[in-house]
C-alpha cells in the first residue's frame, strides 16, 4: 500500500515539474526571436504563393512551391514552440512585407521575377539567415537555440537557390 501512493505521489509530482517547466517563461529576447521566426515564414509563404499564381518561370515557380511547403514547416515549428513558451505570434505579413507583395502584386513577366527573387528570394534569406545564426549564438533559452539551429541550413539552402536564381533572371 506504502509502494502504491508512493507511486502516485511520484507520478504527480512529475507531471506537476513537467507542467511547471514548460509555463516557465523566457525572456523577451528569445520570445522576439520566435515572433520575428514566424515573421519570416509568413512573409515566404505568401510571397511564394503569389510567386506560383504569377511567375511564368518553371524554376521560379518551383522555387516558390519549395517556399511554401519548406516554411509552412518551419512555421508550423514555430507555432507549436510558442505556444509551449506563452508567445503570441503575428498571423499576418509585417508592414515591410505588405509593401513589397502590393509592389509585387503591381509587376508581371519578367520584371515580376527579378522583383520577387532579388526580394523575397535572396534579401530577405540574406537578412533571415544572419538572424538565425545570430539566434544560435545568442539564444538563452534550449528550445529557441535548438529551432534555429534546425532552421538555419534550410534558410542557407534557400539563399543559396535564390542567388542562383537571381544570376539567371538578370
Amino acid at each position: 500500500m506504502k509502494t502504491a501512493r508512493f507511486a502516485t505521489a511520484f507520478i504527480a509530482c512529475a507531471a506537476t515539474a513537467q507542467f511547471a517547466f514548460a509555463q516557465t517563461p523566457i525572456s523577451k529576447a528569445d520570445a522576439d526571436r520566435l515572433v520575428a521566426i514566424a515573421q519570416a515564414n509568413i512573409a515566404e509563404i505568401a510571397a511564394g504563393k503569389l510567386a506560383v499564381e504569377k511567375s511564368a518561370n518553371g524554376e521560379i515557380k518551383q522555387f516558390a512551391q519549395m517556399m511554401i511547403d519548406d516554411h509552412s514547416k518551419g512555421l508550423a515549428d514555430t507555432q507549436k514552440l510558442a505556444a509551449a513558451k506563452n508567445v503570441i505570434l503575428p498571423t499576418e505579413p509585417d508592414d515591410a512585407h505588405q509593401k513589397m507583395a502590393t509592389e509585387l502584386k503591381q509587376l508581371s513577366g519578367a520584371a515580376f521575377d527579378k522583383a520577387y527573387v532579388s526580394k523575397a528570394g535572396v534579401q530577405d534569406h540574406v537578412k533571415v539567415h544572419a538572424a538565425l545564426k545570430n539566434d544560435i549564438a545568442s539564444a538563452k533559452d534550449t528550445d529557441v537555440k535548438a529551432l534555429a539551429s534546425k532552421l538555419e541550413p534550410i534558410v542557407g539552402h534557400h539563399e543559396a537557390m535564390a542567388k542562383k536564381l537571381d544570376t539567371a533572371t538578370r
